[in-house]
């Protein structure tokens, strides 16, 4: 029976994890560990909390004695535990920093004392690449990280990496690109975009909305997850992507759409700085391990669309504890 530490597995991805194996691996063992900061709830794990295979621990990556109990007999790490939001980052880096890469090293550093362990997962993203205008990241491109989160994550990817060159913990990175679907915060721009919507309000979008981002069900970036645990070469990199690149302005437009509101409720606001242009993944180096996205964006984003419909009682709660400014368009007005 496989045994899997799940860190930050009461957060968005995490939790899509969990539900993912144990509807593929019913008699897996599973431990989450997450410090429940504003997004991580677990209201997303209520229907494990009583499985006599599932256990939650409530801690922080960044402490040695948890991450020590937290990793006993355990044969697969998978870390989502992470600061994730760029515009949180530029507003306070420190707590980035702390995380995403002093986290990570206690994480690795119990990883040396446990025999046992077989592959540790480390969660990190396309962001560490910058941005690029033609043409799609390979995972021997560049690594020019434009914000403060962008270079968090990558501080813990390229720590994870020379811990296996170092020590030969069993490491494998992934650097996916953004995820949406079910139990995402309301401060991502697709769920803010679907919760605004449903109350009739404005969408802030950054600048004229030309940004281009490619787009991952977070289902299909599970199964990836899945597929780099069993055949994941370790120490190598692989890169995540949907595959199905849009501009925010395109994107917005399809979930104006699909809920049947009007382009009028579009609120262009003061671009983010720093903001990248364009993430483009090349995912041949997964593909050859027999991984392909299932979902298409518009299938992907009415699923999502009609799960927020259904989850009021999950997502407000969680929206008006939420800043202002996260609901109106982080930069203000547009000038």
């Amino acid at each position: 029976m496989a045994r899997y530490l799940i860190t930050g597995g009461a957060g968005f991805i995490g939790s899509n994890f969990v539900r993912y194996v144990f509807e593929r691996e019913p008699g897996a063992y599973i431990r989450v560990l997450d410090k429940l900061t504003y997004s991580g709830n677990l209201n997303n794990l209520k229907d494990f909390r009583r499985k006599s295979n599932f256990e939650f621990i409530k801690g922080d990556i960044c402490d040695e004695a948890i991450v020590r109990r937290a990793m006993k007999n355990i044969h697969v790490v998978v870390n989502f535990a992470a600061e994730v939001a760029v515009d949180r980052s530029i507003n306070a880096p420190e707590e980035f920093l702390q995380t995403d890469i002093f986290g990570v090293y206690r994480l690795l550093t119990e990883a040396r004392r446990q025999t046992q362990l077989k592959k540790l997962v480390q969660i990190s993203t396309d962001e560490v690449y910058g941005h690029i205008h033609e043409g799609s990241f390979t995972e021997l491109s560049s690594l020019n990280p434009r914000n403060p989160y962008a270079a968090s994550k990558l501080g813990g990817d390229r720590l994870a990496f020379s811990f296996y060159e170092t020590f030969g913990v069993p490491v494998v990175i992934s650097r996916a690109s953004n995820n949406y679907g079910p139990w995402a915060y309301p401060e991502k721009v697709i769920p803010l975009f679907i919760t605004n919507l449903m109350d009739d309000l404005p969408v802030p979008l950054y600048g004229k909305g030309a940004q281009i981002r490619d787009w991952l069900f977070v289902e299909d970036h599970c199964a990836a997850i899945l597929l780099l645990i069993q055949k994941g070469k370790n120490g190598e990199v692989y890169n995540v992507g949907g595959e199905q690149e849009c501009t925010n302005l395109e994107l917005t437009n399809m979930i104006l759409k699909a809920m049947g509101k009007d382009q009028g409720l579009i609120k262009f606001v003061q671009d983010r700085p720093g903001h990248d242009f364009r993430y483009s993944l090349d995912c041949r180096k997964l593909r050859s391990l027999g991984w392909r996205p299932k979902k298409s964006l518009e299938e992907g984003l009415l699923k999502t669309i009609r799960w927020y419909e259904a989850s009021e009682d999950w997502w407000r709660p969680l929206k008006k504890k939420m800043e202002r400014r996260y609901v109106t368009g982080f930069w203000g007005e547009k000038k």
